[in-house]
């Protein structure tokens, strides 16, 4: 999307107030939001600058809303997204900081305006360090240590004084799976879901869920994985992990985000490496005296998989059909074999009936744009 010139104006003040004001800005290239960013330089200094319009998503949850008050305010509340909430990003990634990861510095911010100059992490995404040859085992045994040092405490109740860290509630989770029905089957099926099948897919998932028994929550990135990560070397510890697009930061199960690493939609992980960084995880959690009942987190494992794999399949559907972005179908066959592994588990059985008799395994990822 091209910025209006009373956008660039506005980000050309921000600079200006910041003391950036000569810089000269590069774009990167865009990703499924609407935020951009910009690769700042001036005199021989450089920085990450995040454009991200007001009023461009719906609005965020707050923080005491009712389940029927957040589906008022639309899905960003539904889902407990951070939507255009510039002020939780800044949040977020000072919490980060201070937990010992490699979260962008922030220079500068702007709220109310939708701006944030911050410290550029480079260029070395996991995704191309790995392309490149780099040691998969060694990047990923990194990221599960900093992901255990996260775990080694609750989750905050708050990021900042006015920004509560979000609870990844069943209603969040259960609107994600919701997307499977309303844009995915149309599209594979041909047809719209029927009310009966959305009910039913709904029940299933409400009833695994509820199962699902914690004695706390820890911070949860929500997208942790290659993409959202770079690897830094030259630091020291879990510094070496650099940290990005991490503004959806919620409160949830220790699962979540080594699913999210380990089911990578955008890469393949074998699941030789996934069992094995499984292991190194549990491992990190005993070594910081916080030891975890290893068939419990298992099948915590399986279930959030299935769940955030289903959620990505609606979500990759809805990139094409509604903001017609067909390169996210690619992903679809890869995040279709994860889910179908997932559905293995013993304890979805239920769920797993469901996928076989409402999704035919051709229509499983095999969709052209």
């Amino acid at each position: 999307m091209t910025p209006s010139p009373e956008r660039d104006d506005q980000m050309r003040a921000f600079l200006a107030r910041s003391g950036w004001g000569r810089a000269h800005l590069t774009p990167l290239p865009g990703d499924a939001s609407t935020r951009r960013y910009l690769r700042a330089t001036a005199n021989g200094r450089k920085a990450m600058l995040m454009d991200q319009p007001q009023g461009a998503e719906t609005p965020p949850s707050p923080p005491d809303a009712s389940a029927e008050e957040r589906r008022a305010l639309g899905y960003n509340a539904v889902a407990r997204l951070a939507g255009a909430d510039c002020a939780r990003f800044v949040a977020v990634a000072d919490y980060l900081r201070s937990r010992g990861l490699s979260a962008p510095e922030i220079y500068a911010a702007d709220a109310s305006d939708g701006f944030v100059l911050m410290e550029d992490l480079g260029n070395d995404l996991y995704t191309d360090v790995l392309n490149d040859g780099g040691n998969e085992r060694e990047l990923y045994s990194a990221a599960i240590e900093a992901l255990a040092r996260l775990h080694a405490e609750d989750a905050p109740s708050r990021l900042a004084p006015d920004k509560s860290l979000y609870a990844y509630d069943e209603t969040a989770l259960l609107a994600e799976i919701d997307l499977m029905t309303e844009w995915y089957l149309p599209m594979a099926l041909g047809r719209a879901a029927t009310e009966d099948e959305i009910v039913e897919h709904r029940a299933l998932w409400r009833a695994a869920l509820e199962r699902q028994r914690r004695a706390s929550d820890v911070f949860v990135h929500r997208d942790y994985h290659a993409q959202n990560l770079i690897w830094l070397p030259e630091r020291s510890g879990n510094a070496r992990i650099g940290v990005i697009d991490f503004q959806d930061a919620v409160a949830g199960a220790r699962a979540y985000d080594l699913v999210s690493l380990v089911e990578d939609a955008r890469r393949d992980v074998s699941p030789e490496l996934a069992h094995a960084m499984t292991d190194h995880y549990l491992a990190a959690m005993a070594g910081q005296d916080k030891p975890l009942d290893a068939d419990a987190h298992r099948a915590e494992m399986a279930l959030l998989a299935a769940q955030r794999n289903a959620k990505i399949v609606g979500i990759f559907a809805r990139l094409f059909k509604r903001d017609g972005k067909p390169r996210y179908l690619d992903y679809l066959p890869r995040v279709w074999r994860y889910l179908n592994r997932d559905l293995d588990h013993p304890a979805l059985a239920g769920l797993k009936a469901w996928y076989d008799r409402t999704i035919p395994r051709n229509a499983r990822g095999n969709i052209k744009g």
